[in-house]
């Protein structure tokens, strides 16, 4: 059942984050979301499986979100400097107030030795690569109308990302501590800059 399912994950969502990749119990998940260890396995097939669903399903949703707003922030650029701010601050709120995405990337993050290699590789290229891949095609755009110089677009938004949300990442422990939003702001007004200075 589609309900069941769905229930499951999000127990599964909530346990990961919680207790992590190696501590989480299947029996744990099972409690959470008020069914048997057997239906877990009947709809999944092992603690491996699970997680990789989960971890694809969350990182997909919040890659829908940042491509929204860089799609409504980054399709018509009316004022560069205040429309990649404006873009930098959504998409630093969404990513660190994601409640169990974010959970589940500090997961993901502190256990990677303990996650198999082909799990983090999903989530990788369905989570921050796709995010990138897609900031890489508007900075290419931008570059095409003359807005930005830019000779590698996958390198520019890897350094925008660096210089507009790493350092908020790192200070929130990607969003576990809540970050004063003047603090946050001040990082990504700085960022911008120096990008613009770099690009612009």
């Amino acid at each position: 059942m589609p309900e069941k399912r769905q229930a499951i994950a999000r127990a599964a969502s909530t346990v990961f984050g919680r207790e992590g990749y190696t501590r989480a119990s299947v029996d744990a998940i099972a409690a959470e979301a008020g069914v048997s260890k057997r239906t877990i396995y009947n709809h999944f097939g092992d603690k491996e499986k699970l997680f990789l669903s989960v971890a694809l399903e969350t990182a997909g949703e919040l890659t829908e979100v940042i491509a929204a707003l860089a799609d409504r922030h980054l399709h018509k650029i009316v004022d560069l400097e205040a429309d990649l701010t404006a873009f930098a601050l959504d998409r630093a709120r969404a990513v660190l107030t994601a409640g169990d995405h974010s959970a589940l990337g500090r997961t993901i993050r502190a256990e990677a030795g303990n996650i198999p290699p082909e799990v983090l590789g999903a989530w990788l290229d369905a989570g921050p690569l796709a995010s990138q891949r897609d900031l890489a095609a508007h900075f290419g755009r931008l570059a095409d109308q003359g807005l930005l110089h830019v000779e590698d677009a996958t390198l520019a938004a890897t350094q925008f990302t660096l210089l507009t949300f790493s350092g908020a990442a790192d200070a929130s422990f990607f969003g576990a501590i809540p970050l004063p939003d003047a603090d946050l702001e001040a990082g990504v007004t700085a960022g911008i800059r120096a990008f613009l200075r770099l690009y612009g």
